[in-house]
Formats: C-alpha cells, structure tokens, sequence
C-alpha cells in the first residue's frame, strides 16, 4: 500500500492544513526534463526532504526569510545559530520580531515564531557564535544555508566545512548555500567544498572599501561620504577628544552630522544626510526588505534542490541587482573558477610580486587591503623562522625588531612565507617574488 503524500507533508496537522503543501507537491510528484537520470519524484523524495537536517547560520534580515521558506518547503529538523539580540532598528526589515522582542536572542525568537506557525517542524536556536561549535556539531547537518552579513564569518564556516572533508566518508561533504545582500544587490552561491569554487576563492570579489586619503579628507573633499569621514576622523579629534565615540548614541550621530553639513556646504556638496552620517561611521549599506526576500527564496531553492535531486542546483554564483533609478532587474549566474592557490582549498602557494625593500610592517600592513587576503591582525613565518607573531606577548615583543627589516634582509626571493590570522582557523600561503 504507497503512502499519500500529504501524510508525509502534514504529519499530525489538521487535514485541511494539507492545502499549505500543495505547490511543493506540484514540485515533488512531477517528472522533471531537468533533474537526474535515476531521479523517481514522488513520497520517497518527500521523505528524504523531511530527513534532512538543515543548519541556517543567521537569524537577521536574511536569516528571517530563509528560516521561514525552509519551513514552508517540507524541511522538518531545522537548527539556527546567530550571537546577537534584537534592536529596534531591525523591526522594519526582520519580520519575525515585534517591538516586545527588542533585547531578546535573534534565534530564539525568529525559532519559536516559525514554530507557531508550522507546528510540524523542530527549529533549534543556539544564541552563540558560530566558532563556539567543533567539527561533530557541524558534522550532523545534511547542509549548511548563510545568512551573513560578516566575511568574516563566511571564510570561518567555508574553512571549518572543507577542513571536514574525508574522502573516503563522502558524508563528510557538507554543502553550503550562501546568501548575501547589500542594498538592492545580492547574490547566491553554491560550494562543495573541496569540489567547488569555495568562499576564498571568490574573496577578491568581497574587496574591503577603499579607504580615503587623509589629505583628500582634510583639505578638498568631493563627496558627502567625505566631509562625514572628516567630522568622524578629524572634526571629533579636535572638539571633542575627551568624549568617547559611540556609534550608537544619537547624539554623537547628531553631532558629527551637523558638523558634517556644515563642511559639506563649505565646498558646496550636497547629500549629507543623518541616515547617510550613519551608514558612513558605522560602515552599514542600508538593508532592503524586498532583495533580503528575493535572495533568501533563491538559497532556499537550492537547498530544495540539493536535497531532493529534483533539478540541478546552482553552478555556482549568481548575482542580482534591482536598480533603484528605474533601469530595471538583471541577474547574471556564471561559474566561479577554484583557484589551485586558494588557501582554503587548494595546494599552492599565491604568488606576491613585491619590492624587496618594502618592510615587514608594511607587507603585512598592505594584506589588509589585498581583496584576496584582507587580514586585520597577521603574523608571519617562514619554514626555518619565526618573523612576526602578534601574540602572546612575549613572542610579539622578541619578533618585534623585524617589522623596520626590510623583507629582502629576511626572505629569500620566491621563498614561501606561512600567514596567520586569530580570526581564521586557516594558513595563508604566499610565494614572495622581487621585482
């Protein structure tokens, strides 16, 4: 006797809520032109969708519509991780919080809120960082969706989940979907770690902003973003060094932009604006509700489709861009290349042309602003010695002398130099080549 489908989608619901499954049946029971070969639809592919076991990693903007479609979409077992709690500013954007959840944890409400509503599915907050878990945790998903708004983060998880890989346990392969917004662009990927295109490998697409000259700040600014840099970097300095910064206290925001119009209407330069002064000192891009919708429903397909075999999943990146001046939509997929010198999942060294008589301090001063690096807090080695640790202490003040060195006094040309970051759980490999 077959199973009916909707006993596998309902579980226990009342009949009627059945009608909330009918377009993933659709889906689920069709022959497709575009899936597998062997690809049977119909309870069984049900069923492996209920099993699956899925980790989202973010509980914000994004987080919120990815947690909701995954349970919309036949997805039972559910786990969420995000560190931080609710701010009034999110309630505009994150729809699964209300003014009475401001102060609480980010994935101990958005889980309960989607429990409410889909009774059937188990959704499991951890209101913790992402590093605060080993391998075994990570090890039980089926895979894993971001959310993230940190790059930071994104390289940690990548890392963690190609570290996982055993060969000879094909389980051990976790694919990722990741997601990410800024302002009216977004973007998609697919990694399979170790077998795809990973997040380092596509970091110098992520490249840290540009940073304003000094000079540029303080005698002839051009735009609005730079009389708001000088009222933040100089003006405060000047009026009101004693006073600590907080980004975070209207006040202080109110200050620098006034401050910041006024210099502004000096050189003539419109567009300062108090959310603008915001944007620039707390480096936010502003969060749209509409592309936070649109992105998060394109992972959640993926993940319907990397679990269920029913079409093909992503190969491997899409971008989208919803042009605000009228222009229109457009999104473009294309197939990011794996770098055979990624330090993540590749095996070679990166090659970094350089002068020889650039200092230690200054190399490693200039990973900060390499897209394909953007290290914050680097040490550095070579096979045979130590050249710069960041920490303990001890070990930073003996290493110390050789930032002034120049590299040419402590690296050979073409030798290889080991660089690591607390930040990361991986090795950076660089081949320095002297031009």
């Amino acid at each position: 006797m077959s199973i009916p489908v909707s006993s596998l989608l309902t579980n226990g619901e009342p009949p009627h809520s059945s009608e909330r499954w009918k377009y993933l049946q659709r889906i689920l029971e069709t022959e497709s032109p575009y899936s597998d070969e062997l690809y049977q639809p119909g309870p069984e592919v049900i069923q492996a969708v209920a099993a699956a076991k899925i980790l989202v990693i973010g509980a914000g903007g994004l987080g919120c519509e990815i947690l909701k479609n995954l349970a919309l979409s036949g997805f039972k077992d559910i786990h969420v991780i995000d560190m931080d709690t609710i701010d009034v500013s999110n309630l505009n954007r994150q729809f699964l919080f209300r003014q009475a959840d401001v102060g609480k944890s980010k994935a101990e409400v958005a889980a309960a809120f989607v429990q409410r509503r889909v009774p059937d599915v188990k959704i499991t907050p951890h209101n913790c960082k992402i590093q605060d878990f080993d391998e075994d945790f990570y090890m039980q998903f089926t895979l894993v969706v971001c959310g993230l708004d940190s790059i930071e983060a994104r390289r940690w998880i990548n890392a963690t989940l190609v570290e996982m890989i055993d060969h000879e346990k094909p389980e051990s392969l976790k694919p990722l979907v990741d997601g990410g917004t800024e302002g009216f662009k977004g973007q998609a990927r697919v990694v399979l770690p170790s077998i795809s295109s990973c997040i380092e490998c596509q970091l110098s697409m992520h490249a840290p902003r540009a940073a304003v000259p000094l000079c540029t700040l303080a005698t002839i600014p051009r735009q609005p973003q730079h009389c708001i840099e000088w009222a933040h970097i100089i003006a405060w300095e000047e009026h009101r060094k004693d006073d600590t910064l907080d980004t975070d206290d209207p006040e202080h925001i109110t200050w620098l932009y006034t401050t910041a119009l006024k210099r502004a209407e000096e050189f003539n330069i419109s567009g300062v604006t108090y959310s603008m002064t915001q944007g620039v000192v707390k480096n936010i891009i502003p969060a749209i509700a509409s592309t936070n919708a649109i992105i998060a429903a394109a992972c959640t397909n993926e993940a319907l489709k990397i679990a269920s075999s029913c079409a093909p999943y992503l190969d491997n990146y899409m971008m989208y861009t919803g042009d605000s001046d009228g222009v229109g939509l457009y999104t473009y997929t294309f197939q990011a290349e794996k770098l055979p010198d990624c330090p993540v999942c590749g095996n070679m060294a990166k090659t970094v042309v350089i002068d020889p008589d650039t200092s230690l301090e200054d190399f490693l001063a200039s990973l900060a602003e390499r897209a394909e690096a953007q290290l914050k807090k680097p040490s550095i080695r070579t096979e045979a010695k130590t050249l710069y640790y960041q920490a303990p202490p001890s070990l930073e003040e003996t290493t110390r002398p050789n930032l002034k060195k120049k590299l040419s006094e402590l690296v050979a040309d073409g030798e290889e130099v080991g660089v690591s970051d607390a930040a990361f759980a991986i090795s950076f490999k660089f081949k320095l080549v002297y031009k």
